[in-house]
């Protein structure tokens, strides 16, 4: 396995797509040094978007949050969320009713933004299973994993409603040994209970990049997918995503996958980023 320089790689490419926990983040925070790489980007012209499966928060908090955090470079306009796709789904094929969802109150942005009425799963009266039009993944938290997954699969049982799951991750690094079960862990358990296909949004699914690309194109970005590197730590998600729209792909070894597997898994797997990185830090 070779380990290639991320600044010796990221002067080819004109616009670069960052995945954000495993790359830029983890759940104790930014990884060291991260700062340096967007200073770089910076001072040479190289735009940059996070695209990622959070939806945890709406695109502003989300922003906000790197801002908190030292990041000031990362405005609303540089995150295409897996949320955003959620968001335009309900927008057109969801018109009324309850929408039901698991996850934090900042999560229901996604619903409440579009006028529509949300409600906590952990708030969910199932003597109102008849008025829910829709029931949504967001996020891993802000519900109580034994009584309220319950709620929803027996909400799914009484009712037949589109479930729509804004975070297809199944895992997300703690730290750098470490993950958690994500919301789409959580999403693909119901799932195989409820005997039901749901509705996905997220990476590596092809719709994600083409929001993401012509986001960035809206923005002004480059328009060469050529000139576009996807920056991922997962292969079954950020590099798969990344290859099947034709981008160049990094993986880096910060998040999901040890380097001491990289080698394994992506022989077992079969999918091979264009690089291998230690990290997305530019010292």
């Amino acid at each position: 396995m070779e380990i290639t320089s991320f600044k010796s790689i990221v002067n080819n490419y004109q616009t670069i797509f960052f995945d954000a926990f495993g790359v830029l983040k983890n759940h104790q925070g930014l990884l060291p040094g991260i700062e340096k790489t967007f200073d770089y980007l910076g001072e040479r012209g190289i735009d940059y978007f996070i695209i990622t499966n959070d939806a945890s928060r709406g695109p502003e908090e989300l922003a906000l949050d790197y801002q908190r955090r030292g990041l000031k470079q990362i405005t609303k306009s540089k995150i295409v969320s897996s949320g955003m796709l959620a968001r335009e789904y309900l927008k057109y094929k969801v018109k009324s009713g309850l929408i039901a969802y698991l996850g934090t109150a900042q999560s229901a942005h996604y619903i409440e933004t579009l006028g529509l009425k949300a409600v906590s799963i952990a708030d969910l009266d199932l003597e109102q299973a008849e008025e829910v039009s829709a029931l949504v993944f967001l996020d891993d938290e802000g519900f109580d994993w034994y009584s309220d997954i319950n709620k929803a699969v027996n909400l799914l049982r009484m009712v037949n409603i589109p479930v729509i799951v804004s975070n297809t991750d199944k895992s997300y690094p703690v730290s750098r040994k470490q993950v958690a079960i994500a919301a789409g862990g959580i999403a693909n358990m119901v799932q195989d209970i409820v005997g039901k296909k749901f509705i996905k949004f997220g990476k590596p699914d092809a719709q994600m990049f083409i929001f993401a690309y012509e986001h960035s194109v809206k923005k002004g970005a480059v328009q060469d997918k050529e000139k576009i590197l996807m920056v991922g730590d997962t292969l079954t998600t950020d590099i798969l995503g990344g290859n099947k729209f034709g981008l160049d792909t990094v993986l880096v070894l910060t998040g999901n996958t040890l380097e001491k597997h990289a080698d394994t898994r992506i022989s077992a797997s079969g999918i091979i980023p264009t690089y291998i990185c230690d990290s997305a830090v530019i010292d």
